[in-house]
C-alpha cells in the first residue's frame, strides 16, 4: 500500500479533518506500537510499510552504548498505550484511541496476515482489542 493511500484510509476511517492530522495520528500509533512489540517484529512490519511510515516503526532512541535497543519491547497496557499516542499526536486519549483503531484497521490491510497474527500474539489483550475482529475471517485463516 502506498503512503498516500494508507494515510487517506486512516483519515477516512478516523474521520480526521485533513491529511496532516491523519499522518500525525498514524506516526503516533506506529511509534507507540514499535515500543511495545519485539524489535524484530517491528522491523518486519516496517518492511511492509511505505518508507516514510516505516521509519515510525523503527526504534528512534539509541541505548546508552549508542546502539538501537534490542529485545522484547516494553511491557505496558492500553492505558499507557493511549497516553503515549495522545502525547505524540497532541490529542486527548479518547481521540487517540479512536485514531489507533483506524490505524490498526489500515495496518491490518497493509501488512501480511502472518505478520499481523504475530503482532496480535505479542500484544496484551487490551491493546489487541484495537485490531479488527474480522481480520481472521477476511484472510481466510
Amino acid at each position: 500500500m502506498r503512503n498516500d493511500e494508507l494515510i487517506g484510509k486512516v483519515r477516512a476511517r478516523a474521520g480526521l479533518a485533513d491529511r496532516g492530522a491523519a499522518e500525525h495520528a498514524t506516526r503516533a500509533v506506529l511509534s507507540t506500537l514499535a515500543e511495545r512489540v519485539p524489535q524484530g517484529l517491528a522491523e518486519h512490519v516496517a518492511a511492509q510499510l511505505p518508507g516514510d511510515l516505516a521509519a515510525s516503526m523503527r526504534p528512534q532512541s539509541p541505548s546508552a552504548g549508542g546502539e538501537r535497543r534490542r529485545g522484547a519491547g516494553e511491557r505496558f497496557g492500553l492505558t499507557a498505550f493511549a497516553g503515549r499516542v495522545a502525547w505524540r499526536a497532541g490529542v486527548p486519549e479518547d481521540i487517540a484511541l479512536r485514531d489507533a483503531v483506524a490505524v490498526m484497521e489500515v495496518l491490518d490491510a497493509a501488512v501480511a496476515p502472518e505478520e499481523m497474527e504475530k503482532l496480535a500474539g505479542v500484544l496484551p489483550s487490551d491493546i489487541r482489542a484495537l485490531l479488527p475482529v474480522e481480520r481472521a475471517e477476511e484472510t481466510g485463516a
